[in-house]
């Protein structure tokens, strides 16, 4: 049977006790039905699961006392930062959901030449914050104990790999594949994906001046909310866990 598990920004200590959030203690009660004395795991990011146990259904929300810390040892050998630009409606919330299932390490959104979302002010700390639960709520679903950093927006131009040599964006006529890439030894990589559309010549260029080189998955060319997906999913075949 599959382990109910639910994201809580608390520490989280064994034998301590200590009453759910409103949010996780409605999702864990009304939604989920659980009763007193069932078990069910939080986590809080830091790379372990706590199983905890209903002590009492309260007034303020569900009270429980947290059995144990078990590690979860299920991140992946790659750590990768996906810089993708930023996609419309309910593609994005796709792209960040699935890229997080097969093992993504961090996000950050961009702002490509061609892209159409503009985000500004008040509306891009709610979309950075809806965001964030997209990908908490996929770390919950897939077992996922360690949380990927979801930045803030930032413009192609201001793009920097920090230093990372295999840092790459993807591109159907590049003339390196998956195979040719040649992993460090941290196994820290960097894909840039473009937007509908593509990236501009001038996105290129800004690319390549951070140190990004071109990378093919194939001759087809591929939508954005696939592209990213795709190119894990191959690297975790090629140099990954699976």
């Amino acid at each position: 049977m599959r382990t109910i598990r639910s994201f809580i920004e608390l520490a989280l200590q064994p034998e301590r006790e200590l009453i759910l959030p409103e949010m996780v203690s409605n999702h864990v009660i009304r939604v989920l039905r659980l009763e007193i004395d069932d078990v069910f795991h939080l986590f809080n990011g830091d790379g372990y699961d706590y199983p905890c146990r209903i002590l009492s259904l309260e007034k303020r929300g569900a009270r429980v006392l947290i059995l144990e810390k078990i590690a979860v040892l299920n991140e992946s050998p790659l750590r990768i930062h996906l810089y993708q630009s930023i996609a419309r409606g309910e593609k994005m919330d796709w792209i960040l959901q699935k890229s997080t299932e097969l093992g993504v390490a961090e996000f950050t959104p961009i702002v490509s030449d061609r892209t159409e979302v503009k985000l500004e002010g008040e509306r891009s700390d709610k979309k950075l914050a809806h965001w964030q639960g997209v990908v908490r709520s996929a770390c919950e679903q897939s077992g996922r104990a360690m949380v990927p950093a979801v930045n803030p927006a930032v413009a192609i131009h201001r793009i920097d790999a920090g230093g990372i040599t295999s840092a790459y964006y993807l591109q159907p006529d590049a003339t390196d594949g998956i195979s040719e890439l040649t992993i460090p030894d941290d196994g820290k990589l960097v894909l840039a994906i473009g937007p509908e559309g593509g990236f501009t010549e001038r996105d290129i260029r800004l690319l390549q001046t951070a140190g990004f080189k071109g990378l093919r998955i194939g001759p087809r060319v591929l939508r954005t909310e696939t592209a990213g997906i795709a190119v894990t999913a191959a690297l975790q075949s090629h140099y990954g866990d699976w």
